[in-house]
This record gives structure tokens, C-alpha cells and sequence, in this order.
């Protein structure tokens, strides 16, 4: 085993599409063991080569929280429990990062490990950007190609020694984050639209025969919750329009880029967007098409397509009205841009925000239960809870760093 990963932040499908997004020709796995969601990658060997394959085990507590319930005995908080203790009896002189140290495993809400066979040569860009997106800590052996000490010890999300079992450290403070959703879901907190917002989407469910996850919490109540500016939405859809275009070959990326760059946008443009504009190859251009979705949850934020239709099947941008289409090749984005003057109600946007978290839980669930769900298009809902969470700051991430937690 390489490592193992602890973090407050959860979510299974999300390492399952970073995954699939670093080994895109790997064949991939997924299963339930022992309690645990396993997903298993065999990545193929050369002329002089053999295959490899990568393996990783998570798990996850029932009811996610800011803290070790007293009353939870399942495996993984019993676990977390004896890290504790473990973690309590290293030397570390700096007292003040111990001190965060133990605070950030009472946060900690899922555990999964990180096992290969064979030479993995993305493993290192792999572990980094899940140390990222989860703001994990690491459990790391010795001997790796990720390790910083000669014995078992614990690494940060930037991968800097937190402390081994000598005590020694390379940093001197640990940010411990906690999301205000767990304190929200406190019942003696929790306001009348929180309450309200889900027993709708339950309804909405219910009646369209989508399978329930009761125990899912409620998200931000609306007054601790800031939707973005009109104007940002529109910026960021006149970006994916043009990204869309080079995805379904309509225009080259060079046109894309002289487009921007025309009419001064180009610092719009995301790091992966503008990666994808240097090279977009057949995959990357695949991946990008699936942004018709976000692109036209955006645009129904800003009321410039009336419905938001049940995701059960994929949207069709050409039924857009060309004077509500971010872009053409007689037309000035900027004037699209300034068109925008406000977006849809703050509630009506959390509405949408809650109803996608819990279809694509049940999209998910059905997933790694190797079960079809009929009722809703998998694709459609992540793309547009993706948008979702964009439009209503969730963790306030930027556009590349999106979370989908379920």
C-alpha cells in the first residue's frame, strides 16, 4: 500500500471521475467490499512492458459530521478513534500544531487507500490532486514516491511532512476546514427553508419515482448562502459556448482563442480550458461536449432559457433562441455579457441546487451497486448539479475545482 488518505470531505464518485480522468484507457472496476467502495484500474503494458493496475478502497461514516459522534461505533469512526490516540503519542514539540493535527482527524469523515502493482507512472499527479480536492491527510509508508520520512508517517495536502513517529515536522500550521452544512444540519440550527427546500426535492423525487437517501442533510440555509453575480454567470458561459464549439468541431481552437483574445477574454479563460484550447484532442473534445449541460443550467440562471427540464434526457442547445446564445460569429460577446443585468431568485437557484444533490446521489448509489437507473440520465444530472454548485459557491471553489459530493 502506497498511503491512505483522511479527510472531512467526502465522496466516492468524485475519485472515481479523477480516476478515470488521469487513466482514461484504463479498464476500470468498480464494487462494493466488505463495506467499502473499491474501484480497481488495470492500466495496459507496452511491447516490453507489463500491466499494472492501481486499487482503492474507501469508506465513509453514515451520517458525515464536524466531529466523533460518542454513540457512533461503526469501523471507520472506531478507527478514528484509535488514530487519535496513535497521532496523541507522537513527540511533536510545536504544540500548536499538534494541537490542529488532532482537531483536523476529529473532523474527518472518510478514509480510502491507495494501493498498485507495477509502475504507475501518473501515481504521483494522482495522489496530488486528491490531496487537493479532498484537503486530506495522509498516512504514508516509507519507501515511496511520495514519502518524506524513513519511517510511517503523516503528509498535508501540499504533501509536506505533517509529523512521524520522531516527531520531526516541515510545517508549522495545519488548516483544519470544516463545511457550515454540518453545523446547518444541527436540528436545533436548521431554518424553515433548509427544511422546506428538502422536503420539496423529496416530493419532486418521490413523484418521478427516484429513490430517496432521507439521511442526506440539508444544504446552506439562504441567508449564509451568496449566488454569484449575474454578470460572472454570463462570463462563464460565453467561455463554455466557445469551448463547446471547438468540443463538436464547429470551430478550431485557434478561432476560439482569436475569438477571446478579440474581444477580451481570454483572462476568463480556466487553466483547463485553456489546456484544452492547446490541445484538443478526440478525448479531451468528448469530455468537453458534456459541458452542453452546464451551459444550459447557466443560461437558466440568467433567464435566458425558461425551464430547467427534468434530466432525463440530454438538452439540445440548437432549440436556444439565437438572441439569447452567448455566441456568434456576427455578434460581440461583451453585448451578451451586458444584456445580463440579473440572474434568477436566490431560492429558485437553491431549489434547483438541492433537487440535482439528490438525484445524483441516487445516480451514484445505483452506480456503484452496478444497477441501471432509468429514470434519470447519469450524465445530465452531474453536469447540471456541477453547474449547480458553481452558481451557489459550494466550498468556493472556481469553475475547474468543482466539488459533486453525494
Amino acid at each position: 500500500m502506497i498511503c491512505t488518505f483522511y479527510a472531512h470531505r467526502t465522496g466516492f464518485a468524485t475519485i472515481v471521475k479523477m480516476v478515470e480522468s488521469v487513466f482514461p484507457q484504463g479498464k476500470t472496476k468498480i464494487s462494493q467490499q466488505g463495506g467499502s467502495d473499491v474501484i480497481e484500474v488495470e492500466l495496459k503494458g507496452g511491447l516490453f512492458k507489463s500491466s499494472s493496475w492501481l486499487r482503492i478502497q474507501y469508506r465513509q461514516k453514515t451520517r458525515p459530521s464536524y466531529q466523533i459522534e460518542p454513540n457512533d461505533n461503526s469501523p471507520l469512526t472506531n478507527n478514528l478513534r484509535g488514530l487519535y490516540g496513535y497521532v496523541s503519542n507522537f513527540p511533536i514539540s510545536n504544540q500548536d500544531l499538534r494541537n490542529l493535527f488532532l482537531q483536523k482527524i476529529l473532523t474527518i469523515n472518510c478514509e480510502f487507500s491507495l494501493a498498485i502493482q507495477g509502475e504507475v507512472k501518473e501515481l504521483k499527479q494522482l495522489i496530488r490532486q486528491f490531496a487537493d480536492r479532498f484537503d486530506a491527510i495522509l498516512f504514508v509508508q516509507p519507501g515511496t514516491v511520495i514519502s518524506q520520512s524513513k519511517a510511517q508517517h503523516f503528509l498535508d495536502k501540499n504533501l509536506a511532512l505533517i509529523a512521524d513517529q520522531e516527531g520531526n515536522s516541515a510545517i508549522d500550521t495545519l488548516a483544519v476546514n470544516i463545511e457550515a452544512a454540518y453545523f446547518d444540519n444541527d436540528p436545533s440550527t436548521l431554518t424553515p427553508d433548509q427544511l422546506e427546500r428538502k422536503s420539496r426535492s423529496e416530493e419532486i423525487l418521490k413523484a418521478n419515482h427516484v429513490k430517496l437517501n432521507t439521511n442526506l442533510p440539508c444544504l446552506k440555509a439562504e441567508a449564509d448562502t451568496h449566488i454569484r453575480e449575474a454578470k460572472e454567470i454570463a462570463q462563464r458561459v460565453v467561455v463554455l459556448a466557445l469551448t463547446n464549439l471547438v468540443a463538436f468541431n464547429e470551430i478550431t481552437a485557434d478561432i476560439a482563442k482569436q475569438y477571446l483574445t478579440d474581444f477580451q477574454l481570454w483572462d476568463l479563460v480556466t487553466l483547463k480550458e485553456k489546456d484544452f484550447l492547446e490541445d484538443p484532442t478526440e478525448e479531451k473534445k468528448s469530455y468537453e461536449t458534456w459541458k452542453c449541460e452546464g451551459i444550459w443550467t447557466l443560461l437558466w440562471a440568467i433567464n435566458k432559457v425558461e425551464h430547467l427540464p427534468f434530466p432525463s434526457t440530454l438538452c439540445s442547445l440548437g432549440d436556444i433562441p439565437a438572441g439569447n446564445y452567448p455566441v456568434r460569429s456576427d455578434k460581440d460577446p461583451n453585448d451578451f455579457i451586458k444584456s445580463v443585468t440579473a440572474a434568477r431568485s436566490k431560492a429558485e437557484i437553491m431549489d434547483a441546487a438541492d433537487l440535482y444533490y439528490r438525484m445524483d446521489w441516487a445516480c451514484v448509489d445505483a452506480r456503484l451497486k452496478g444497477q441501471q437507473i432509468t429514470e434519470l440520465h447519469p450524465g445530465v444530472v452531474f453536469e447540471r448539479h456541477y453547474a449547480l454548485n458553481w452558481l451557489v459557491r459550494y466550498l468556493d471553489q472556481q469553475w475547474d475545482d468543482v466539488s459533486c459530493d453525494t
